[in-house]
């Protein structure tokens, strides 16, 4: 399977970066969103570490390896890690927020 397909193929993700809600609704509850979570950071985690194996195979010269795939993969990578960022910002404003309420 080439790079490329394995990144398609991923759970967790969005072929647009962004994190995808299935798992939440169908669990539900806290843990149901933990879950996800969970596999959204693996998620990102692997595009990072593929990413990582695309540049070191383009920078070794495998004919195998286009520059557009490695690149297509190191913007994907960036994308999904910037959404996650975004969900942990979100989480934490909300964190403070409720911290914040006067009971």
């Amino acid at each position: 399977m080439d790079p490329i397909t394995a990144l398609k193929g991923s759970t967790g993700i969005t072929a647009a970066g962004g994190l995808s809600r299935t798992g939440i609704a169908s669990t539900g509850g806290a843990a149901g969103f933990g879950k996800s979570l969970e596999e959204a950071l693996s998620a990102v985690s692997r595009m990072q570490n593929q990413a990582q194996v695309l540049t070191r195979e383009f920078q070794a010269e495998n004919p195998a390896v286009s520059l557009e795939e490695t690149m297509i993969g190191m913007q994907q990578a960036s994308l999904s890690f910037q959404a996650a960022v975004q969900v942990r910002n979100k989480l934490v404003a909300a964190y403070s927020e409720m911290m914040n309420m006067q009971v």
